[in-house]
């Protein structure tokens, strides 16, 4: 009994051992297989996935943002015209037949200003201007009909930008086509291959005056194309522009004009920033013809050479500038009854700067004009038709403005100043026509506010 009790319980113990070897080795099969088949599933997986990266799509760039950007900014003044000129000379200032003692409100610029960004390599900018007469005229309504105001004499936007800019035709260069700043003293704009530094970005007055050279007629904006380019591009600290242009700015003059719709004007500049971009440094030139030789008048052209240098600080900044000018047969002599050549010469010299940072600064600046630095005294001279509709050689102008610049809060100024010219009549004593010294001097409280940029 007790021999068949231990073989029974032996052969329990045997079947015992026997199941959980056979259960053992059945789950370490089973692990194996799962195992075998997870790593096959990844090896598939690693492969889809190779292939879906391989055929993805690159992402976008989603780095840049296009500019779609309204901007603008105005400025104007309340004037009072302390005393007048009596024989109503300058006819490019700005006051030229205000009456004394008129006193007004008035804006001398409205701009409204579109930019868009095509693509990272196309710009367009397109800016509408409202630039009306400050003359408000000693004959009534008529006075004031000029090319910024309507017939009855409202002011109205005309178009004086409109153009196209290819970014980097080549590294540092841009290409730009359509009606645009000129490099005369007025190209700015950032972000581009264009200077930023020339003569009236850097006075920085513009809502007080025009710089010198603009003043008397050169082109600040004109239909054509330019290249605008840095000879460094990673740092631009020199650059140039060359551009060639309709001479007409903003009219339709090539289509209605005998002379200009068959000469064109060419523009060139180089500008170089020195001393840690705080010596700014600008050459320019240009030359148009404007008409052909006749019986009567020789061929007409006119061309400028203009220098500029500044010093710039966040403190105090100083600024020279100085041009002269050719007129070919631009004058006739009244005895003679001959045409003669011109030569115009202007200096410039301001300084401004800061009395409470961001807040209150300061300006002053002297002009000194001569239409015609070899104009002899004994004779009269005319202008002739075909140069400038505004020039006269006869008159010397010293021009004086200074003031105060309160500005509250970013982009908004109040500027109170004065704003005076001297005129001296180059024809001798005796001579007929010759007009008294005199001068014109305004007193204005002026506003500028800039929005949108």
């Amino acid at each position: 009994m007790e021999r068949k009790f231990t073989k029974l319980t032996g052969s329990i113990l045997m079947l015992s051992l026997l199941a959980v070897g056979f259960n053992a080795q059945a789950q370490t099969s089973f692990a194996s297989d799962v195992k075998l088949t997870k790593e096959a599933a990844k090896q598939e997986s690693s492969a889809t996935s190779t292939e879906t990266k391989a055929t993805a799509k690159p992402q976008e760039d989603t780095t840049w943002k296009p500019q779609r950007r309204i901007w603008g900014y105005a400025f104007g003044d309340f004037y009072y015209n302390a005393h007048a000129d009596a024989g109503n000379r300058g006819p490019e200032q700005n006051y030229n037949g205000v009456p004394q003692y008129r006193n007004a409100f008035q804006f001398r610029r409205i701009y409204l200003g579109y930019d868009y960004e095509i693509t990272k390599k196309f710009k367009a900018e397109l800016l509408l201007a409202s630039e009306p007469s400050a003359s408000t005229g000693v004959n009534g309504s008529t006075a004031i009909q000029n090319g910024d105001n309507l017939v009855d004499g409202k002011m109205a936007f005309y178009i004086k930008n409109i153009n196209i800019r290819y970014r980097d035709l080549w590294n540092g260069t841009d290409l730009v086509v359509g009606e645009m700043a000129t490099p005369g003293f007025a190209v700015n704009e950032p972000g581009t291959n264009g200077p930023t530094s020339l003569s009236e970005t850097t006075w920085g007055y513009r809502f007080i005056e025009k710089t010198v050279s603009d003043v008397h007629k050169n082109n600040s904006y004109d239909v054509g194309a330019a290249l605008q380019g840095t000879f460094d591009p990673k740092t631009k600290n020199f650059g140039y522009v060359l551009m060639v242009g309709d001479n007409t700015q903003a009219s339709l003059l090539p289509a209605a004009n005998a002379n200009s719709g068959f000469y064109k004007i060419f523009y060139g500049d180089i500008w170089g920033k020195f001393l840690d971009k705080h010596l700014l440094v600008d050459i320019y030139a240009d030359y148009v013809r404007t008409g052909p030789a006749t019986a009567a008048i020789g061929g007409q052209a006119h061309n400028m050479l203009k220098g500029f240098i500044a010093y710039t600080s966040s403190k105090l900044s100083v600024g020279v500038e100085a041009y002269t000018q050719k007129l070919t047969n631009g004058v006739t002599n009244t005895t003679a009854a001959a045409p003669a050549d011109a030569t115009a010469q202007a200096l410039s010299v301001w300084v401004k700067g800061a009395i409470v940072k961001d807040k209150l600064g300061f300006f002053a600046r002297y002009d000194g004009y001569n239409p015609d630095k070899d104009y002899i005294g004994t004779d009269a001279y005319a202008a002739t038709p075909g140069i400038y509709a505004a020039y006269t050689p006869v008159y010397k102008e010293r021009f004086y403005t200074a003031g105060l610049d309160f500005t509250p809060t970013k982009n908004v100024h109040f500027a109170p100043n004065l704003w005076l010219v001297d005129y001296k009549d180059q024809r001798n004593s005796g001579v007929t026509g010759r007009v008294s010294d005199d001068h014109n001097l305004v007193y204005r409280m002026t506003f500028y506010y800039v929005f949108g940029k």
